[in-house]
């Protein structure tokens, strides 16, 4: 890097990695909204954390309240086998098939919160480098 100083906001005498740090925290700022509240909220409710006794050996243990509110609101069987991703771990995806489309709903709930935060994500990201790369000077760009 080099010596070059800039100024952010109300930020003086910023190094480069100084000025991306903030131009990253005012780009997340920018971001942040009910969007994101609504997508954490999902992944939340997703996570399988009440106690379920009478599972199958290597079901998923435990359920999720989008599964479980999922279930009573949408009692109805499909027609053709929906994929849902049970987990997700090192050992890569499980995928199990239901006609359940409660249960279906409820497995998606969370991973549709998960693929909005991750565009929240990448979207910040892009945005702080494009920001950066506008206010430093060529030696100090980035990409």
């Amino acid at each position: 890097m080099s010596d070059n100083l800039y100024t952010f906001g109300i930020h003086r005498n910023l190094k480069p990695a100084d000025l991306f740090a903030y131009v990253a925290l005012d780009e997340t700022a920018k971001q942040l909204g009910l969007d994101d509240l609504t997508a954490a909220a999902a992944v939340l409710l997703g996570q399988a954390d009440i106690p379920v006794a009478g599972k199958f050996a290597g079901a998923t243990a435990g359920t999720s309240v989008a599964s479980l509110t999922a279930r009573k609101l949408l009692p109805f069987k499909v027609a053709v086998r929906l994929p849902m991703i049970t987990s997700v771990g090192l050992k890569g995806v499980r995928i199990a098939f239901t006609r359940n489309l409660g249960a279906f709903v409820g497995r998606m709930v969370p991973v549709v919160g998960e693929i909005f935060l991750a565009i929240d994500a990448i979207q910040i990201m892009r945005h702080s480098l494009t920001t950066y790369n506008r206010l430093a000077k060529p030696e100090d760009r980035l990409l």
